[in-house]
């Protein structure tokens, strides 16, 4: 197969894509990788419907590459993941939005363009998480302990474009990373962004069922194939606070070939799955949702 992959300079020494890449060359297909934000991209060429079987995006949320594979998907080119689908993962405000409509456990978000208007917040929602719409990889998240904070965090979030704020959900410290790769789920423990110095070594751990069918959902509501989703485990039950297309894969057994085989059998395929459709009024997150048969195997142990 021919396969061109999108890697941003941020990636480009990281063992995930490249990892991947590797795998998929030694396995006797050719891979291409465009690296959108140190080319010349003559866009009128550079997109030929026939020219590869998938386009592959590993970039920075808010960096070019992600126009790159719309202009892939708008000439009929297979993407991995559904190129809609990652922009509605990537605007972290759409996807609180999209997220709630469907009936996922998300906290209340508001969104802001200037983070003066944090201000409107009520106080009693109190600890705030105030992080940008397009972060990534922890990047510019704050937590706001009270409003009278608020005057000394502005110059840290000035120029961050639009922001999103949620109240803060209180946790031990960990949050639970849960990777969808190839159908399958697995779960990781690490130090919350917010809780730096917790005593944390970033492990595997048992799957609880419960956040097995919310990681499961996540894909079905964002039309998403490999994903993750980090997950904070509050006094009243699972969280979802983020939800990232094509992570780092960290911890999960022999990630790059189990990757590596899910891009191409969704090539195959001519794509994955697309976003669920908006649902009538939303309901809270209560109902039994299935789960892929091989993630609910795993749930017990961990894998």
């Amino acid at each position: 197969m021919r396969l061109c992959f999108l890697v941003e300079e941020h990636y480009r020494h990281d063992g995930m894509p490249n990892e991947v890449i590797r795998q998929l060359t030694a396995w006797g297909h050719h891979v291409d990788v465009v690296r959108p934000g140190g080319s010349l991209l003559r866009m009128t060429d550079l997109v030929r419907a026939g020219a590869h079987d998938a386009w592959v995006l590993k970039t920075v949320s808010g960096g070019p590459g992600l126009t790159l594979l719309e202009a892939a998907a708008a000439a009929g080119v297979t993407t991995v993941n559904d190129a809609r689908s990652i922009r509605g993962v990537r605007d972290k405000a759409l996807a609180a939005a999209l997220g709630s409509a469907r009936g996922l456990p998300l906290p209340p978000t508001y969104a802001v363009a200037s983070p003066e208007l944090l201000v409107e917040i009520p106080d009693e929602l109190y600890p705030l998480v105030v992080k940008p719409a397009d972060g990534s990889s922890g990047r510019g998240v704050h937590l706001l302990p009270s409003p009278d904070r608020l005057g000394a965090l502005l110059p840290a979030l000035a120029g961050e474009g639009m922001l999103i704020a949620q109240p803060y959900v209180p946790n031990p410290g960990t949050d639970i990373k849960v990777y969808c790769v190839g159908g399958e789920l697995h779960a990781t423990e690490r130090c919350s962004p917010l809780h730096p110095d917790a005593a944390v070594r970033e492990r595997r751990v048992p799957l609880p069922a419960e956040v097995a069918e919310i990681a499961a959902r996540v894909g079905e509501v964002y039309g998403l194939d490999l994903y993750g989703v980090d997950v904070l485990l509050g006094p009243d039950g699972p969280v979802v606070v983020d939800v990232n297309d094509f992570p780092s894969f960290r911890q999960v057994p022999d990630a790059a070939a189990r990757v590596a085989g899910a891009v191409l059998d969704l090539a195959r395929a001519g794509g994955g799955r697309t976003a669920v459709p908006p649902c009538p009024p939303a309901r809270p997150y209560a109902l039994p949702v299935a789960v892929p048969a091989q993630a609910a195997a795993r749930a017990g142990d961990g894998a």
